[in-house]
């Protein structure tokens, strides 16, 4: 049995060091493709999309914080909804979703992500409420009714969804952050959970820890919802490492973190089985709109993906304030996996 105060030790983060992304990885030149500027309704950040293929057009949901970007000042948020012809250039709706949570305790819905499950549109998301934070998952029916299926207990985030049943059942990636059962510590592990019918949860296990990541210290979990390949289950990942000594990196007064996106293959017919981890982050934060100028800096966070024919786009939230896009050609994501796991 492990003593708290060598638990403590082993998993006292140390800071990183510089880190670089991947050369197979290319941001889109029109970065960023989606800012408060785009969005005719109040906005101030505009980030952490929800982004799938569907029916013939590229469809997206993203997180909307309202406020005042200028004054450094946000009042709610809410999702909106943009389409696209090619995925980079979109055109936001005029007005963002309506609210189809009914319980008194909910405070507000964020971070969508959106699959296409068996020839359903499925948007997986997180709830805060007074009592935690849960991770639901809804049917759009249509862009204005949503039937919601099913809502986690606290705490819970960052569920996405296989886009297919594997051996009879749906699978989810997810993110607990148990802060209690962590002795208080921010170490937050990558889950899967398994479902027959998208409502009820259960055969829980730990899939990837932050130990399993060298470009982490702090936390990981989910980012795009999985992409099928001959080679197996291709996840895009987030990472987060902590160090202290970082100062004032956006809007408040110390912000620690740094989020970068990974990637790693699961194998096809039983998704528990990691086939590889690439242990270099695949995006980190280097261009201007990832590291300056936003509410917090240092900051990918991966949330859509999507592949097109031999390409794979990549949709991310940069500094919590904008939208982008990186590309990236398939095999060679599958083969950082491979090659240095």
């Amino acid at each position: 049995m492990i003593e708290v105060q060598k638990f403590l030790e082993l998993f006292k983060p140390s800071p990183i060091g510089e880190l670089k992304s991947s050369d197979k990885v290319k941001r889109h030149p029109k970065n960023p493709i989606l800012t408060r500027k785009h969005v005719p309704y109040s906005s101030a950040l505009v980030f952490n999309p929800g982004v799938c293929k569907y029916k013939g057009k590229y469809v997206m949901v993203f997180r909307n914080d309202h406020g005042s970007f200028e004054e450094q000042r946000l009042e709610g948020t809410n999702l909106g909804l943009a389409f696209s012809d090619d995925g980079v250039e979109w055109k936001v709706e005029p007005k963002p979703l309506p609210m189809f949570l009914s319980e008194p305790d909910v405070l507000r819905i964020y971070d969508p992500r959106l699959n296409v499950v068996e020839d359903e549109l499925i948007m997986s998301f997180a709830v805060d409420t007074l009592h935690g934070i849960r991770a639901g998952i809804a049917i759009v029916h249509d862009f204005e009714n949503f039937e919601v299926i099913h809502l986690s207990t606290p705490d819970n985030r960052n569920v996405v969804l296989f886009p297919r049943k594997i051996n009879g059942r749906y699978v989810r990636l997810e993110r607990p952050f148990p802060v209690y059962g962590r002795l208080g510590m921010e170490r937050f592990d990558m889950w899967m959970s398994f479902s027959l019918d998208l409502r009820f949860w259960g055969e829980s296990r730990l899939l990837l820890a932050v130990e399993d990541v060298p470009f982490a210290n702090c936390k990981v979990g989910p980012g795009a919802p999985p992409i099928e390949t001959e080679k197996g289950w291709l996840v895009i990942f987030h990472a987060v490492d902590v160090d202290p000594n970082r100062g004032k990196n956006g809007w408040e007064e110390k912000w620690t973190k740094r989020y970068s996106a990974g990637v790693m293959l699961l194998h096809l017919n039983d998704p528990t089985r990691v086939l590889g981890v690439y242990k270099q982050p695949i995006l980190a934060p280097e261009a201007e709109y990832e590291i300056s100028g936003g509410f917090r800096n240092n900051v990918i966070f991966p949330t859509g993906a999507v592949l097109d024919e031999e390409e794979v786009k990549i949709y991310y939230g940069a500094a919590d304030t904008t939208i982008c896009l990186a590309t990236a050609k398939v095999k060679d994501l599958i083969e950082l996996c491979l090659t240095n796991s």
